[in-house]
């Protein structure tokens, strides 16, 4: 068996800790039906000297989960890893520029359509006028551009004033209401090849769609529309990929739009998957051959 390194979060942050486990599983026995073995190991713990990363031909950081929660380390720990020239996959660079949800807006550079997203720096109600105002919606989605599982995420209806606005760099959008009758469709793609496709809803009431708020996942063949702008995003993104989950939401006229390029620790969701990991295992198992 080849062992390979898989990061995992930061063992003090206690906020996944029910979940992480499960996904690393499904991952570990996708993997040794390839032959490899994969070995969980705290990202945080390879921050300052990435050396013990060295000794393993592969590391996949696919389960970092709550790196926005530190990320100034996050970032110091990514300049690390490529310096020491550790054998991550993704590569250091796309968990860099990935990990800051700006990087949709160089995308829109590139023709990718995005909903209509103003990006402000410690938002204001002026702001939050100046959105309702320019998109002409009655609800906005105002999150931080460094955030992950919809956290310090808010729903905001014309006219209210939210009490505690998230800090720093935000992203605001006006809410899709095709999330809720349409969901959200993802797409997983692993070395470069579609695997499978799941469709995410909010459960009633709710506007967020991930499990931990009780989110309805659903194994889909993607629309036609939908899986084009997957191939769109990644090809407009040059560094090379083992994994991608693109995240896209169609919006009132039809045009599926990108809501996330997830290129550092997406649930590949594998429990949805009709080959139970095999695309993924396989690119593993080429990308260590390739080496």
């Amino acid at each position: 068996m080849t062992e390979i390194a898989v990061f995992t979060p930061d063992p003090t942050d206690p906020s996944y800790a029910g979940q992480w486990p499960s996904v690393l599983e499904r991952l570990s026995q996708a993997l040794a039906r390839e032959g490899v073995t994969a070995v969980p190991t705290p990202w945080t713990e390879h921050v300052e000297d990435a050396s013990a990363l060295l000794d393993y031909p592969l590391v996949l950081p696919v389960v970092s989960w709550g790196y926005h929660r530190d990320h100034a380390r996050w970032l110091q720990g990514c300049a690390a890893w490529e310096r020491a020239g550790a054998p991550l996959a993704n590569p250091a660079s796309v968990l860099r520029w990935n990990s800051d949800k700006t990087y949709l807006g160089r995308l829109t550079e590139r023709d990718v359509a995005i909903p209509p997203t103003l990006w402000r720096t410690d938002v204001t109600p002026s702001d939050l006028d100046d959105a309702f105002e320019q998109t002409g919606a009655e609800t906005l989605i105002v999150k931080p551009t460094v955030s992950g599982g919809a956290w310090r995420t808010l729903k905001i209806a014309r006219g209210d004033t939210p009490a505690d606005p998230p800090p720093g760099s935000v992203m605001i959008q006006p809410f899709l209401p095709t999330i809720q009758t349409e969901g959200e469709t993802s797409m997983l793609f692993f070395g470069g090849r579609f695997s499978h496709a799941v469709n995410k809803r909010p459960a009633a009431g709710d506007f967020r769609i991930q499990v931990q708020f009780n989110g309805i996942y659903t194994p889909i063949a993607p629309p036609g529309g939908a899986l084009a702008l997957a191939e769109q995003v990644l090809a407009a993104i040059e560094e090379p990929l083992l994994y991608a989950r693109i995240d896209t939401v169609p919006d009132g006229d039809g045009r599926w739009r990108l809501m996330e390029a997830e290129l550092i620790e997406p649930d590949f969701y594998l429990g949805h998957d009709p080959q139970g990991g095999a695309g993924f295992a396989r690119a593993v198992r080429e990308r260590l051959e390739a080496l």
